[in-house]
């Protein structure tokens, strides 16, 4: 078991999946290439293997769903190439049926024995599955109604989609006694330990261009006591310091307020104002017409694309003695070899330091990608969730989770 929010949820270890046949919903959503079709990185698939491995060993049959891009996106596409990188990760044949919940996928749930893999096709090409509404509603769908009859069990794994009240992430756990998949529960246990554990001082270093959700994150874990302390970078940084009144660049300033809405932004004028653990940098490296040079955060002149010298010691300064450290969002324009220096000396020190760390967003896991070996080990855990983990540090009640703990409730699997 598994605590969310003072709730059980059941794990994997609460079940016997010998000869049981299984339904893993996991999030292999994956970068294509919109030339050739073919999976640009297939690490969320190698994540989610040794969930399906287990299950296997264990005696399951293994029916696995997942969703893939948005309708009439480049990367709306089938699942076969992810069947196919799921079979080189697990060692053995997953079985692709080109269904989801029709006369085909039916019959391929009915054969799987014992030991198989079986994959069905993109859930979001049925609507059903790209429609939020409320469990109860997707109990009731087509989707949910047609397959939970086959299955003993459902297990969710997809916590990068847990933020999201769809079919197939809350529709089964009212259907079907469920549990949370290997990803889904490191996922909570490490997020439970940044919110939960007394070990202080929690110092959260939030950057990159999500300002509505990266604000919300800020406001709740400042005024919850979660964090001791928010350093700022990115975007975000440049939105705190217009909150504080510094004047930016007219275009600077143009981009930041087409990415949040005004009220939000009128109510971290006032949230600032109150809370001087925010901080802001000192400096940046920014970019003008002669090249690239560091400019006084409160004089900016360019646009600023990193942290600057200043502002690294003074965030290493806190990172070194901090217990907990949470970063999401990169402290500039990583993409670009000239503007990755801040980010990566904060992951270097936050590595040297004697913090649990956690790493997320696809940025920090490219990133980590990078790092030598054991250089990575000394990561305390790296998100997947993206969205999902912005949710959870906001405070938000992940449906994902909320289900999984319904269904732990209704079919008393935490008693």
């Amino acid at each position: 078991m598994i605590s969310y929010l003072g709730r059980k949820i059941a794990t994997m270890d609460d079940a016997n999946f010998s000869r049981k046949k299984v339904l893993l919903r996991v999030d292999l959503n994956s970068p294509v290439d919109p030339k050739t079709g073919s999976l640009l990185d297939v690490s969320r698939i190698v994540e989610h293997s040794a969930t399906v491995r287990e299950l296997v060993e264990r005696g399951a049959a293994v029916v696995v769903m997942s969703h893939q891009g948005r309708p009439l996106d480049s990367d709306y596409v089938s699942l076969a190439p992810h069947a196919e990188a799921l079979s080189k990760a697990i060692g053995q044949e997953v079985k692709f049926v080109e269904d989801i919940a029709g006369p085909a996928a039916r019959a391929a749930v009915e054969r799987a024995e014992p030991g198989e893999v079986v994959m069905l096709d993109n859930t979001r090409f049925m609507a059903e599955d790209n429609v939020e509404a409320p469990p109860e509603k997707h109990a009731d769908s087509v989707l949910v109604s047609r397959l939970s009859p086959l299955f003993s069990y459902f297990v969710n794994d997809a916590f990068a989609t847990s933020h999201r009240s769809q079919a197939t992430i809350v529709g089964f756990p009212l259907r079907l006694p469920s549990f949370a998949g290997r990803v889904m529960e490191r996922e909570l246990r490490a997020l439970n330990r940044v919110v939960e554990m007394p070990d202080r001082p929690k110092v959260f270093v939030l950057g990159g261009a999500k300002l509505d959700d990266t604000y919300k994150v800020v406001k709740h874990v400042v005024q919850s006591g979660i964090a001791d302390e928010v350093l700022t970078g990115g975007l975000v940084a440049v939105m705190f310091l217009m909150a504080k009144g510094v004047e930016v660049p007219k275009e600077v300033a143009a981009r930041v307020m087409t990415k949040i809405p005004p009220e939000l932004f009128h109510e971290a004028k006032e949230f600032v104002r109150k809370h001087d653990n925010v901080v802001t940098p000192h400096d940046f490296a920014v970019e003008t017409k002669e090249g690239v040079t560091v400019s006084d955060a409160h004089r900016i002149v360019g646009a600023p694309k990193d942290i600057g010298p200043a502002t690294v010691e003074r965030y290493k300064e806190s990172i070194m003695k901090a217990k907990i450290v949470v970063m999401r969002g990169p402290a500039g324009v990583i993409e670009d070899p000239r503007f990755r220096a801040g980010t990566e000396a904060l992951v270097r020190t936050a590595l040297e330091s004697s913090a649990f760390t956690v790493f997320g967003g696809g940025h920090f896991i490219s990133m980590a990608a990078s790092l030598p070996r054991e250089e990575r080990a000394r990561i305390g855990h790296i998100s997947t969730g993206g969205g999902a983990l912005l949710y959870f540090l906001a405070g938000n009640v992940l449906p994902g989770l909320e289900a999984l703990a319904r269904s732990s409730e209704k079919f008393k699997l935490s008693a």
